[in-house]
């Protein structure tokens, strides 16, 4: 039986998500495998390529022929070169891995608790305490203020006159 190490098809529409198994040559591409030693995501930033390398070796030592694809990855992740006894590639980037969303909530809640208590005036009777703390400052004396014209307020009734909603 000759054996393959090939890529099988998993994920939705324009989104594909691949495992690396070994298989049969005659079997389909989505089809029954022998074993899976790896996953490949190709969508994600970076992609995220898993191979154990373990199984890889003992597949590819017993006569497993990957295909062009796996082949690829392969070469990526160095296993191929180990199995040829070549120098290692490049290490791989990694994604940094995602923030805990509890950790991220609490510091968004301290961050707006400490807002919310710059943001607010203080209440009147602490306003009362810090006046009083404060020692009472010497005004200056007033200037005079000049007599000016008297202003007359005239106390005439507007020109119309309005007349209640029920009288005609």
């Amino acid at each position: 039986m000759a054996v393959k190490i090939k890529l099988k098809r998993l994920g939705m529409i324009r989104n594909p998500q691949y495992r690396i198994v070994i298989a049969d040559s005659r079997t389909k591409r989505d089809g029954r495998a022998i074993e899976e030693i790896g996953l490949y995501h190709p969508k994600e930033n970076p992609s995220r390529i898993e191979v154990n390398s373990e199984r890889a070796a003992y597949w590819l030592g017993v006569g497993a022929q990957p295909t062009d694809p796996v082949l690829k990855l392969l070469k990526l992740t160095g296993d191929w070169q180990k199995f040829k006894g070549e120098p290692a590639p490049a290490p791989l980037l990694v994604a940094e891995p995602k923030p805990d969303r509890h950790a991220i909530y609490e510091s968004a809640a301290k961050e707006a608790l400490s807002l919310e208590a710059a943001a607010t005036t203080p209440k009147k009777s602490a306003r009362k305490a810090a006046v009083k703390a404060d020692e009472p400052v010497a005004e200056a004396p007033a200037e005079p203020v000049a007599a000016a014209e008297p202003v007359a307020v005239s106390e005439e009734k507007p020109a119309v006159e309005e007349k209640p909603e029920g009288e005609a």
